[in-house]
């Protein structure tokens, strides 16, 4: 006979933030594919590399060796250098759907990203309070990464 559990809440997240960054829109979407593999830190500067697989149906995941890691998502659309999103269950080991969107856009000489992060699922408090200081952790990553590169570029 099956186990009945208590009913558990499905709860919804909707995350919306933006960031200027002072770069070309291919540098700034190349940024965001750096930090989300290989660059990839966490607050305090600790590495966090991930591979990002940029086609439609690519992985997005943490290889641990060994045959071990975690998938974080499954790249749903990609349309270089304006468009990034994946979906899958990104740190969530529970049930949970995530959809995430990197949108750039240039404006003059600096780019806007759009960054969306929505959710469905029996979401833990912890990932619902962290997140969005996770997000704008990453999102200045992205920033930090590509004004490098693009102030390296103009220097030559």
């Amino acid at each position: 006979m099956p186990t009945v559990t208590e009913e558990q809440t499905v709860q919804t997240l909707d995350i919306r933030k933006e960031e200027l960054i002072d770069a070309p829109i291919e540098i700034a979407f190349q940024a965001m594919l750096d930090e989300l593999g290989p660059e990839g830190q966490m607050p305090g500067g600790k590495p966090f590399p991930m591979k990002i697989e940029p086609w439609p149906g690519g992985r997005w995941y943490r290889d641990l060796g060994n045959n071990s890691g975690h998938l974080w998502g499954y790249v749903q659309v990609i349309k270089p250098p304006m468009l990034l999103e994946i979906c899958g269950p990104l740190m969530m080991s529970y049930p949970a759907v995530n959809h995430v969107q990197y949108r750039f856009q240039a404006e003059g000489g600096v780019t806007r990203l759009v960054f969306l992060h929505r959710a469905l699922g029996s979401i833990l408090p912890e990932h619902r309070d962290g997140m969005p200081a996770g997000w704008q952790h990453w999102l200045e990553r992205i920033r930090e990464l590509a004004e490098r590169k693009h102030r390296k570029e103009t220097q030559r």
